[in-house]
C-alpha cells in the first residue's frame, strides 16, 4: 500500500462546459496555466483538450494545441502532456435521414483525429476503444479506426492511453494488445459513470479490471459526485488515479471547485491518508514506461522551429 500512485488530471474537457463552472480554463493560456497548477498540487500527468477562446466550445484546432503545449513546456515543467484524440467521433443520425448526420455530428478522419499528436509528439495521447452511446449522441470508434489511429500514434512515439467505458470495450483493447498493436506495457484507462458506459462502482471498475490484459498499467476515474470515491477505489484495487474539470466540477456538494488543483489536493489527500505516496512525473514514466526526459527533448526542434 506504500506504492506510488499516479495522478492524471483532465483539465477542461470536450463538452460544452464552460459556462457552468467559471475555472474551467478557455484559452491556451489559461489552460496552461491549469496545467501548471495541477502539476504543483501532485499531478504526474496532464490531459488536454483544446477550446474556443471566443465561444469557449471545444475545438480541434491544431494551432490552439500547439500554443497550450508549447507554453506549458517553455514552463519548464517536467509534466507529462497526455492530449485527447476523442473529438471526432459524435454522430447524431438526421432526424429525417438517419444515413446522414444531423445537428451536433462531428466526425473526422483518424489523419485528423491525431494531427495534433503527430506534430507536438506528447509523451501520451488518449485513444478511445468504443463505440457507445455517449449521453444524447452516439461515439464510434469502429476497429479500423482505431488500428489506423493506433499506428500513426505508435510510429510517432507516443503511448496511448486506452480509454474504455464498459467491459466490452477492455476485452476489444486487449485483443488489440495481443495483436501487437500497442507497446509493452499497455495503458488503460477505466471511465466509469458516463451515460451509456459503465456505472461509477465497486463492482463494474473491479470486473473491468479482472479483463485487463496481463501486465497492463490502468488508471479509473468516475465523473461528477463519484470523483473522489473512484479515486479511492481505484488505489484500493490496484490502480492510478483521475480527477479534473472534465470530469467533475465540484470539490462538495452545491460547490464549485476553485480551480484544477483543488481536485489534485483532494486526490492527494485521500492517497496520503491511506498511507501512500504520490507519483513523481519521473516516476511514472517508470512505471507506465515512457521515455522520460528523452520523449521531451525529442520535440524541442519542433518548439524552436515555430
Amino acid at each position: 500500500m506504500t506504492r506510488p500512485v499516479i495522478i492524471s488530471c483532465a483539465l477542461t474537457g470536450g463538452a460544452d462546459s464552460a459556462h457552468m463552472n467559471p475555472a474551467i480554463p478557455v484559452t491556451p493560456e489559461q489552460i496552461a496555466s491549469e496545467a501548471l497548477a495541477a502539476r504543483k498540487a501532485g499531478a504526474a500527468i496532464v490531459h488536454i483538450h483544446v477550446r474556443d477562446p471566443k465561444t469557449g466550445k471545444p475545438s480541434r484546432d491544431v494551432a490552439l494545441y500547439r500554443e497550450t503545449v508549447h507554453r506549458i513546456r517553455d514552463a519548464g515543467t517536467d509534466v507529462i502532456i497526455n492530449l485527447t484524440t476523442g473529438p471526432g467521433a459524435r454522430f447524431v443520425p438526421d432526424d429525417t435521414d438517419p444515413t446522414r448526420g444531423g445537428e451536433g455530428t462531428a466526425m473526422a478522419t483518424p489523419q485528423e483525429r491525431v494531427a495534433h499528436v503527430l506534430e507536438l509528439r506528447p509523451e501520451i495521447c488518449s485513444l478511445d476503444i468504443a463505440t457507445m452511446n455517449f449521453g444524447a449522441h452516439a461515439m464510434v470508434n469502429i476497429p479500423r479506426h482505431i488500428e489506423i489511429m493506433a499506428k500513426m500514434i505508435s510510429d510517432a512515439g507516443v503511448k496511448p492511453e486506452l480509454e474504455v467505458f464498459d467491459l466490452g470495450h477492455v476485452v476489444l483493447a486487449s485483443r488489440m494488445v495481443e495483436r501487437g498493436l500497442f507497446g509493452a506495457p499497455p495503458f488503460l484507462q477505466l471511465c466509469l459513470g458516463i451515460p451509456g458506459g459503465a456505472p461509477a462502482t465497486t463492482e463494474a471498475m473491479l470486473v473491468m479490471r479482472n479483463a485487463l490484459p496481463p501486465g497492463a498499467n490502468w488508471s479509473a476515474f468516475g465523473i461528477s459526485r463519484h470523483q473522489f470515491p473512484m479515486v479511492a477505489q481505484s488505489f484500493v484495487l490496484g490502480g492510478q488515479v483521475r480527477v479534473g474539470l472534465e470530469d467533475n466540477l465540484y470539490i462538495s456538494r452545491g460547490v464549485l471547485a476553485s480551480g484544477n488543483a483543488q481536485l489534485v489536493e483532494r486526490a492527494v489527500a485521500i492517497i496520503e491518508n491511506v498511507g501512500a505516496s504520490v507519483a513523481t512525473p519521473d516516476q511514472a514514466r517508470s512505471i507506465l514506461g515512457l521515455t522520460g526526459a528523452a520523449g521531451r527533448a525529442q520535440a524541442e526542434p519542433e518548439i524552436i522551429a515555430a
